[in-house]
């Protein structure tokens, strides 16, 4: 499509996403990493699995007790399930078609879900019996288990096999107290007509903002909808490049984004003349400890513009006296 823009992102925790799993989860993670699979029994003597602290039915806390626990499966039937003929590598569990199933253990009164590996769609269906592939290097998390496979008519389920990462003599390995998950999104989104129509102002150093018919109100890089009556911002409109700070943050950690200047660095909600909503920008141009609400401040373009959000650099002010309070005080 024709002056079409889309921006790629990333979401991503550096070293990954840390977390403590508490007292019943870990009992869970460590009995997965030993190759057993619990249950916890619920008020009403439900067996529950993956186990939770809170009953579902009471909101009574559970699992505080060892026998409060119960080992379930390992095999199990399926319950309902969802193929999937184009696994994405790196985001699926397995690199070939497979399906999510929610499967209930035997022994236990409610479903997991996991990846079962039955090479067709045709190789699962509702009540097929299916037991654990348990890898060699547990750790004490649910991809422990590899996925399920199917099993045929009088098979048993396999026991877990030795761990192959065992730690050393001297070591004492203990309960299953927190998870590292690896975590990483990336993802596209294009442009709609309002956000190309604001980008494309950028590359001729304006900011374009929109306003419904039935509204007085002005929504700078509106997205393309007015966000009281959800009438679209059909009616474009040119909004100055000054404008007041409202709320501002003083920066003082590193690392934070690459584009990011030296620290410490201020950010700032911006109600621009002639907006009513703010802007995001960066202050520079003065000392940090001299930003404040009501600022009078003004865009500084790039030498060379383009139709990307980097055409306006920052904001710096302008030696106008303050604005009132009255002028922003709805936009904090």
């Amino acid at each position: 499509m024709a002056n079409s823009f889309i921006a790629e992102h990333s979401l991503e925790y550096p070293g990954g996403y840390q977390r403590s799993v508490g007292p019943v989860l870990g009992r869970f993670m460590t009995a997965l990493r030993e190759g057993k699979i619990l249950a916890v029994k619920g008020v009403d003597g439900r067996k529950i699995v993956p186990p939770q602290e809170y009953d579902p039915v009471t909101s009574d806390a559970i699992g505080s007790k060892a026998e409060d626990f119960v080992e379930v499966g390992p095999a199990g039937r399926v319950v309902s399930w969802s193929w999937v003929n184009e696994p994405r590598i790196g985001k699926h569990p397995l690199s070939v078609p497979f399906a999510f199933a929610l499967i209930r253990l035997d022994g236990a009164d409610t479903t997991m879900l996991h990846a079962v590996d039955c090479g067709t769609p045709e190789g699962i269906a509702t009540g097929t019996r299916v037991a654990p592939r348990w890898r060699t290097d547990r750790v004490g998390k649910i991809t422990d288990i590899e996925c399920f496979t199917v099993m045929a008519d009088g098979e048993q389920p396999v026991l877990a096999p030795a761990r192959t990462n065992l730690p050393g003599d001297d070591t004492e390995e203990g309960d299953v107290t927190g998870m590292n998950s690896q975590f990483r999104l990336d993802y596209r989104v294009p442009a709609g007509a309002s956000t190309r129509r604001y980008l494309n102002g950028l590359g001729e150093g304006k900011i374009i903002g929109g306003r419904a018919p039935s509204s007085t109100e002005v929504y700078a890089a509106s997205r393309g909808t007015d966000p009281k009556t959800g009438e679209p911002t059909s009616i474009e409109v040119e909004i100055a490049d000054t404008g007041c700070v409202t709320t501002f943050c003083i920066v003082n950690i590193p690392g934070l984004s690459e584009l990011a200047p030296e620290i410490p660095y201020v950010s700032a909600q911006i109600l621009l003349d002639g907006a009513d909503n703010m802007m995001f920008g960066l202050i520079r141009g003065c000392a940090v400890e001299d930003v404040h609400m009501g600022m009078r401040v003004k865009a500084k373009w790039a030498d060379e513009l383009a139709p990307s959000h980097n055409s306006i650099l920052y904001y710096e002010p302008t030696g106008e006296p303050d604005a009132p309070y009255e002028h922003y005080k709805d936009n904090l």
